[in-house]
């Protein structure tokens, strides 16, 4: 999660030096140039690295299956692992396994999808040339 974090922060250099002096010369302060205008043309970076440390926790499988020894906290992660591998059943049933591929992916598909504006934004006309 830190280097997504890292990541994030080398977003706001690609941000135009020029839209910060022209707050500036509006006699912007420091927190309103930020708050006003670096965040807001930094949000589709926030919003992609948020939507990927939630995918990255979500799969998080080897953590699940050694932090979990009661039967009673298995998660969703763990449980589509046991099916995967047989443990819960016999034979290959496939429509069963990729019935929980689809559960799996849900999530994240869904916060994909509200987000998807604000990960698609850019930094046009921010800047006139």
């Amino acid at each position: 999660m830190v280097l997504r974090s890292n990541r994030g922060f080398a977003s706001l250099r690609w941000i135009p030096r020029s839209v910060e002096e022209q707050a500036m010369i509006d006699r912007a302060g420091t927190f309103r140039i930020f708050w006003s205008i670096v965040l807001p043309m930094a949000r589709p970076a926030i919003v992609t690295i948020s939507i990927l440390s939630f995918q990255g926790s979500w799969n998080e499988l080897s953590h699940f299956i050694v932090s979990t020894q009661s039967s009673a906290l298995t998660t969703l992660t763990k449980g589509v692992a046991s099916l995967a591998s047989g443990q819960l059943s016999q034979g290959n049933q496939y429509p069963v396994k990729l019935a929980a591929a689809v559960i799996m992916t849900i999530p994240v598909a869904v916060l994909f999808f509200i987000f998807q504006k604000q990960i698609m934004n850019s930094s046009e006309g921010s800047v006139k040339e």
